[in-house]
């Protein structure tokens, strides 16, 4: 069963999400706070964190910053908050995806399902031949889901290793905002330039030695991104 943790201090919006992802199957996991939320991580097999970002003592984003660094489940931030340096704020501390409030419950839960799709997609498919991509010293192991540069073990989100597969894949092709985002989204690429820049970056800033000249993910002016070929 897949573990859900909904963690917000209004305690009727947390009920609500629950009945909502119960009726779809999924074991929730309910905190009130942030401090609460970590210690519920640490205790239980969570697979994926849906949290408010203002909350009393320690709020959502510190939250998050704390949770990843242990852990690369996805967070669905949930907010009242609507500006784009917000989304961009929860992006930038590891968020997978950010909801405003008020949110249409049907919509946070089709997001779930998307999150936790591409989060189990990074588990091991028995049976098929091990996939290893190569562009210089970076490394993918796409059946073990290992990202290696220069021999260095290199942790990933599950949408930044999603949008590095996708570009290791395709070495030296060009993929514009609008395609990355519909293919690793999976819906509409409807002001999605700031969501994947912001996602491009963090994968620069792991896998390059220099993030700001980069030898492995090349940005195409005016076009989009590429892996380059090595």
């Amino acid at each position: 069963m897949t573990n859900i943790l909904v963690c917000d201090d209004e305690k009727e919006i947390v009920d609500a999400i629950e009945i909502y992802l119960m009726q779809e199957g999924f074991q929730v996991f309910k905190a009130y706070h942030g401090q609460e939320a970590v210690e519920s991580i640490k205790k239980n097999e969570i697979h994926l964190v849906i949290m408010d970002i203002m909350m009393p003592g320690t709020d959502g984003i510190r939250t998050a910053m704390k949770i990843r660094e242990t852990s690369s489940i996805p967070i669905i931030f949930l907010s009242a908050k609507s500006q784009d340096a917000d989304k961009i704020l929860g992006l930038n501390i590891g968020a997978d995806d950010y909801i405003t409030k008020p949110f249409n419950p049907l919509e946070l839960v089709a997001r779930v399902k998307s999150q936790i799709r591409r989060y189990t997609m990074l588990g091991n498919i028995a049976g098929e031949k091990e996939k290893i991509y190569r562009a210089g010293g970076l490394l993918i192991n796409d059946d073990t889901k290992e990202v290696t540069v220069e021999g260095e073990p290199v942790k990933l989100t599950p949408i930044e290793y999603n949008i590095l597969c996708l570009l290791i894949k395709n070495q030296g092709r060009v993929f514009s905002i609008e395609q990355i985002y519909e293919q690793i989204w999976e819906e509409e690429a409807i002001g999605a330039d700031n969501t994947v820049a912001v996602h491009i970056r963090h994968i620069r800033e792991k896998i390059e030695i220099n993030p700001k000249e980069p030898r492995y993910l090349k940005v195409v002016w005016g076009v989009g991104y590429k892996l380059e070929k090595q």
